[in-house]
């Protein structure tokens, strides 16, 4: 047995058995492993920020690591985006990173890299195999800092002579510690403090606290309390519809965030960051998204076992068995007329089916899809976490991958899709179920408001030319057939209807492009 072999069943040992790819030279020993080894499912990507865009889409509606396979540095560096915002996502993610074997280093071959520099900013554990003996013992470690605390990203560097040489054999799965819980104090405090606060008190959300199982233990604390319930502004996965606690976000737009908070006191975070913060300075407003003389507790932070908090705080307030139905959210119709983004979401809500997912990075074009869509059946919600874009695609391509009974949803603003593009093709090969939206209003319209918010003064036509997709206009349809994947474009809310209903019932990916 060879290293990349003893590499394979020790990642089917310890659970992993998905591995999306972008392979190189360095790595066909490896190839050749995940061939001769059954049990692994391996998903082609044609670009790596569409391969680590994939295994966060998995392990967001999993909760259990892939396996990535990159090409040394330069490859890494090129998954490097989405592993950021896999990062903020707390996704569980084995990169395995082929490189030069360990005596070509020295005479530095054009690939020849940092490749440990360079996984360090997206990886919270990483190491380099120094033989084939102890690939095996290190992908074990590998899996199980993946599996640590919130979820994380560990980083292998798989030299390729390790991975060709002889073997031991595999490793077992190493124990993962059970996530820390919250302390007494901690749960008797954030009890005083919501008690105390009423309505000017808020219970603030994120990670596995937004699932439904925690959102109905929030609720019923609301219930007891007269708290608020707010989520963070981004979020990997959050459980909603009808008949869950509809929660609203923090807003993206700073002043907007600010009057939503205004009346905040006192906040219980559970497993999210408060106070909130603004994804960028703007002159002459804060950094913060809460008040200033807000009270922030924490009582679980994101890698600490946020489910358990909750359950300890409800016990607390004597409301963990109270009865409670979320509050009742209207039935959502579908919209007709001129087609704009808020009846887009209109549309959907209404003939979305249940158990959907939904991978949102409609930027601008989305803001206010959320509260539009609190009545649709329910579905999960991934979002953008780490403000990189060009995770869209390929997240709805990897939660299709994790989830094939289920229909993804993939609302794309179309400056953000043409970062991936190369997603589509891989939906086309594996056969997913996504359904993708393309919002084509050919700007960067994010960054047209940007141009505003941060005072900028008189833009001219320069300036402008760089916030434009327009001369010439992206045929999104075109690329996606080109891509294998069939699409229509449509310009009323009835042609969109029609499209949107029959694609809900067929399986398979498929494009709608909206001519906004």
């Amino acid at each position: 047995m060879n290293g990349a072999e003893s590499l394979v069943r020790t990642l089917l040992a310890g659970g992993v058995d998905t591995c999306f790819t972008n392979p190189g030279t360095s790595e066909m020993h490896f190839v050749a492993a995940l061939d001769h080894v059954p049990g692994v499912r391996c998903v082609l990507g044609l670009f790596e920020g569409v391969v680590s865009g994939m295994a966060d889409g998995y392990g967001r509606m999993t909760c259990k690591p892939a396996a990535t396979l990159l090409h040394c540095g330069p490859g890494l560096a090129n998954a490097g985006a989405n592993l950021h915002n896999a990062r903020r996502a707390n996704t569980p993610i084995v990169n395995i990173v082929g490189d030069h074997a360990t005596y070509h280093v020295r005479y530095d071959a054009p690939l020849g890299a940092d490749t440990e520099g360079i996984a360090r900013p997206f990886s919270h554990w990483v190491r380099t195999a120094v033989s084939a003996r102890s690939v095996a013992a290190d992908a074990a470690a590998a899996i199980a800092a993946a599996r640590s605390g919130a979820g994380q990203i560990a980083s292998l560097v798989l030299p390729a002579n390790t991975a060709w040489d002889e073997a031991d054999g595999p490793a077992g799965a190493l124990p993962v510690p059970p996530r820390r819980k919250a302390s007494a104090a901690a749960v008797d405090n954030a009890a005083r403090v919501l008690r105390a606060g009423g309505a000017s008190a808020v219970l603030f959300l994120g990670g596995p606290a937004l699932r439904e199982v925690s959102l109905a233990m929030a609720g019923r604390i609301a219930a007891a309390t007269g708290c608020k319930v707010m989520a963070q502004g981004a979020n990997a996965r959050i459980e909603r519809g009808r008949g869950r606690l509809p929660v609203e976000r923090v807003p993206y737009v700073v002043d907007v965030a600010l009057a939503a908070t205004a009346d905040f006191k006192r906040c219980v975070a559970v497993g999210a960051k408060a106070p909130p913060v603004a994804f960028f300075a703007y002159p002459g407003k804060p950094s913060t998204l809460f008040p200033v003389d807000c009270d922030i507790h924490a009582l679980a932070q994101p890698d600490e076992d946020v489910e358990d908090s909750l359950l300890q705080l409800a016990d607390a307030l004597g409301c963990r068995g109270a009865a409670w139905a979320a509050p009742a959210a209207p039935k959502a119709e579908k919209a007709s007329g001129k087609l704009t983004p808020d009846a887009v979401a209109l549309s959907v809500a209404a003939l979305m089916p249940e158990n959907a997912i939904i991978a949102d990075e409609s930027v601008t074009s989305g803001r206010a899809f959320f509260g539009i869509t609190h009545g649709a059946p329910p579905h999960d919600w991934l979002q953008i976490t780490g403000g990189s874009i060009g995770c869209g695609l390929p997240l709805a391509a990897g939660a299709a991958v994790a989830c094939p009974d289920r229909k993804v949803i993939g609302l794309q603003a179309d400056g953000s899709a043409m970062y991936t593009p190369q997603a589509l093709w891989t939906m086309a090969r594996e056969k997913l179920d996504c359904c993708i939206i393309v919002f084509a209003n050919r700007k960067y319209a994010i960054l047209l408001g940007e141009l505003m918010n941060v005072g900028a003064k008189n833009p001219g036509r320069t300036a402008l030319d760089m916030l434009d997709l327009g001369r010439p206009d992206i045929g999104w349809v075109s690329l996606a057939r080109g891509l294998g994947v069939d699409g229509v474009r449509v310009d009323t809310m009835e042609a969109f209807n029609d499209v949107f209903a029959a694609q809900m019932r067929a399986r398979g990916p498929f494009l709608i492009e909206l001519a906004l």
